[in-house]
């Protein structure tokens, strides 16, 4: 009996739908608590061509959640321990691992070489940069984010409007998963949602996922969906650039201090805490990239010059260490 049977039974399958599962190429970005159960599902359906991208290693502290890996795993790069899974359990399928961070400078042509793409990563910056390019690519993104007992789960781009249509702006504050905390079930639900939602865009179901959000307030025992086929791009959208898209005639402002960050993102990058910037006489005719380890003080900084008449701004989320 087919691996697929139970599956192909289903009239909206079918040999015909299995066959273009077959064919797809799905890339999957960030193999934590989300991208776990997304992979998990995806290749247990048979979507024939996996590429997963993440630049951390397994560790203990995942484990509650990102059921994919076990104790052996510790160590070993994510992306590459859920290669070897994946394919311990299916071995018909492809399956290529990055060990490495989504950017700016990497995710045009890794876009490019995907049918459908699922943010499944734990960053702003990373779910700002594949809508971008998902939205001039006219790429499917199904995104979603988790923490607490909360989270959500949507279709955007691909004809459908842009996460920044829906989130045009950051939270004032971040919190993640080893700040805030998480639930195991919820990041477990939530990305089995997007592993449907990115199999009902394969198969080409209706209704379309795009379009729609799903919200989940699991402590109150609260679900909700909105469609939001209507949202505008925003005019004037805040880029997220790559350290090397930085040129010399670039302004660069390290916002992280010498504790936290002993080397600047680049060596031309002017040390300025946020309160400073407007009184800090940065040239108007030049770029000026704002740098912070998320991106999401370096959002607040152009906020804040945007305010006091800048306009040519751009933004640099440099990780943990320089």
């Amino acid at each position: 009996m087919s691996r697929y049977a139970r599956q192909m039974i289903l009239p909206e399958v079918g040999a015909e739908g299995q066959s273009r599962l077959a064919r797809a190429h799905v890339l999957v970005v960030g193999a934590g608590g989300l991208g776990c159960p997304v992979l998990l599902y995806l290749g247990g359906a048979g979507v024939g061509r996996l590429t997963i991208m993440d630049g951390d290693v397994v560790e203990e502290s995942n484990l509650h959640r990102q059921v994919l890996y076990s104790m052996a795993d510790i160590g070993l790069p994510k992306a590459e321990a859920a290669r070897q899974h994946l394919l311990a359990a299916n071995p018909g399928l492809q399956v290529t691992a990055q060990a490495a961070r989504l950017d700016a400078a990497n995710a045009v042509q890794t876009v490019a070489a995907a049918d459908l793409v699922v943010d499944a990563a734990d960053s702003f910056a990373v779910s700002y940069i594949l809508s971008d390019e998902c939205l001039r690519q006219g790429k499917v993104l199904i995104s979603a984010s988790a923490l607490g007992q909360s989270g959500y789960a949507g279709g955007f781009c691909g004809g459908a409007p842009s996460l920044r249509a829906v989130f045009p702006d950051l939270p004032a504050q971040a919190a993640t998963c080893a700040t805030a905390g998480v639930m195991g079930p919820v990041v477990g639900l939530i990305g089995a949602l997007q592993a449907q939602l990115a199999l009902k865009v394969l198969l080409w179901h209706q209704p379309s996922p795009l379009g729609q959000l799903f919200v989940f307030r699991l402590g109150e025992l609260q679900v909700s969906t909105f469609r939001f086929d209507e949202a505008e791009e925003p005019e004037d959208a805040l880029p997220f650039i790559a350290a090397s898209h930085i040129t010399p005639q670039d302004t660069v402002i390290e916002l992280r201090d010498a504790a936290e960050a002993p080397q600047p993102a680049v060596p031309q990058a002017l040390r300025v805490a946020r309160a400073d910037l407007p009184a800090a006489g940065l040239p108007r005719d030049k770029r000026v990239v704002l740098c912070c380890r998320s991106g999401l003080r370096a959002w607040g900084a152009a906020q804040d010059l945007r305010q006091a008449g800048y306009r040519n701004l751009a933004l640099l989320a440099a990780g943990n260490s320089a």
